[in-house]
């Protein structure tokens, strides 16, 4: 299959969604995307953390002891299809709500999950 470049871009987003849809994940089901927003302080994430709620996310926090110690993230948690511009415009928020409550944006993820007949046929 030929890349769309109009659906997805040349640049990380498209690079990451096209990669999952040429994996043979489904892009037009939903999935649980995570937004990640990184703090210094846990009073900071803890003010983000009422905003978001009030707001009405879905969201957990926990402190970074793995990769640094002295971050505390803030995971936004969104059922939603993989469209790359609803990506983006989600990444544009995270950001300026990231500054607004003096921490940093810090990317997004999900689960795939990638289903052929055969594992039908098993059960």
């Amino acid at each position: 299959m030929t890349r769309d470049f109009e659906q997805f871009p040349d640049n990380d987003n498209g690079d990451i969604l096209w990669q999952m849809q040429e994996d043979g994940s489904d892009l037009t089901e939903p999935h649980e995307v995570e937004y990640s927003i990184a703090f210094e302080k846990q009073d900071q994430a803890e003010k983000c953390a009422i905003y978001l709620l009030l707001e009405e996310q879905k969201i957990s926090m926990y402190l970074d002891e793995e990769t640094d110690p002295n971050f505390w993230i803030l995971s936004v948690h969104i059922n939603m299809e993989l469209d790359y511009a609803d990506i983006n415009d989600l990444e544009e928020w995270f950001t300026k709500i990231a500054h607004q409550f003096g921490g940093e944006y810090d990317g997004w993820g999900c689960m795939t999950y990638v289903y052929d007949d055969e594992d039908e046929d098993l059960e």
